[in-house]
């Protein structure tokens, strides 16, 4: 039977040929796959968010697509489209990218709303509707969405009912001085490009999914798990006292997703590195990930240079870890 830390290993040796250093970003990407999860990553141009996924869907052995998202998107160069069949007289489905186990949506934030919203039935219900009737999308199925932090001219904000809908948001941040030296000398020549095999598949990642169910989560786990996304909640509930009093930080909390986020990548997480139970450090260390994106700043915090991060360390400080688990 295949472990955690061997099936890790042997993909990110394959994705090591491609992508140098982000080892953490991949670690959870691989969480989101057990977790049967989306994510969203936000980094700098030039960090290879793309070169990391197509990389990702290379080594799993899936069927890959990418779509660049521009402001000229249509709906249906996403989902498909029905097209009239001369012939017959009748209609025929022409299926879009969205019809892939894995699907990177490139620049997700430069197309507008009617595109983004395209996405949504996708991501939840795993299916899509085109002209009328429902269509069912292969398994595995994951978005891997990736967004440029600083160029905010000719974008849209993605709504909070589509982030929500996002497993982690990832932040892909610079590599090491020895991990971009290694990166020229490794792909300084033009002519030297990486060449990638699938070491797994879609069928054996269904699989092991029945191995990180089993993945004990204790009632006192559980209960901190909830305690840290209700912890979330009572901030943007905070009313704003008298003067000197605390300032209200959240508009709104996180979502009940957010529990089940919490609770499901924890059990991939402990599987990946052999674990056969979640414990509170597993939490913390994917706290972050699965609920920056799932809570509002007010605008006094924005104004003091808050982030979600910031934040959320407040929650996790506040919130007491189990002494038992």
């Amino acid at each position: 039977m295949l472990n955690g830390p061997a099936w890790s290993q042997k993909l990110r040796n394959e994705i090591s040929k491609a992508v140098i250093g982000q080892e953490a970003v991949v670690e959870r990407l691989l969480v989101a796959l057990l977790a049967n999860g989306h994510v969203l990553l936000e980094g700098m141009p030039g960090l290879a968010k793309t070169l990391l996924v197509k990389s990702l869907g290379t080594a799993l052995g899936v069927q890959f697509e990418r779509v660049q998202f521009t402001p000229d998107l249509l709906p249906s160069d996403v989902v498909g489209t029905m097209i009239f069949s001369p012939k017959d007289g009748g209609f025929q489905t022409h299926r879009g990218p969205i019809f892939a186990n894995l699907v990177l949506a490139d620049e997700i934030n430069r197309a507008p709303a009617k595109v983004q919203s395209a996405l949504l039935e996708a991501m939840q219900e795993r299916q899509v509707t085109i002209g009328g009737g429902s269509h069912q999308l292969p398994k595995p199925f994951f978005v891997m969405a990736t967004q440029n932090p600083v160029e905010q001219e000719g974008t849209y904000p993605l709504p909070e009912a589509q982030t929500d809908r996002f497993l982690f948001k990832l932040i892909v941040d610079y590599p090491s001085a020895e991990e971009e030296a290694s990166m020229m000398l490794k792909w300084g020549q033009v002519t030297k490009q990486p060449a990638l095999a699938a070491v797994s598949s879609g069928e054996e990642l269904l699989s092991l999914r029945t191995q990180v169910d089993e993945i004990h989560v204790s009632p006192a786990v559980q209960a901190y798990i909830l305690a840290l996304v209700r912890g979330s909640r009572e901030l943007a509930a905070q009313s704003e006292g008298t003067a000197g009093g605390p300032k209200r930080l959240l508009n709104f909390g996180a979502s009940p997703r957010a529990s089940l986020a919490l609770f499901q990548a924890s059990r991939a997480l402990a599987w990946l590195r052999g674990a056969d139970f979640v414990s509170p450090s597993t939490i913390q260390e994917i706290f972050h990930d699965a609920l920056r994106h799932r809570v509002g700043l007010t605008y006094e915090a924005e104004a003091e240079g808050l982030t979600s991060d910031k934040i959320l360390d407040q929650v996790l400080v506040r919130t007491p870890v189990p002494a038992k688990v």
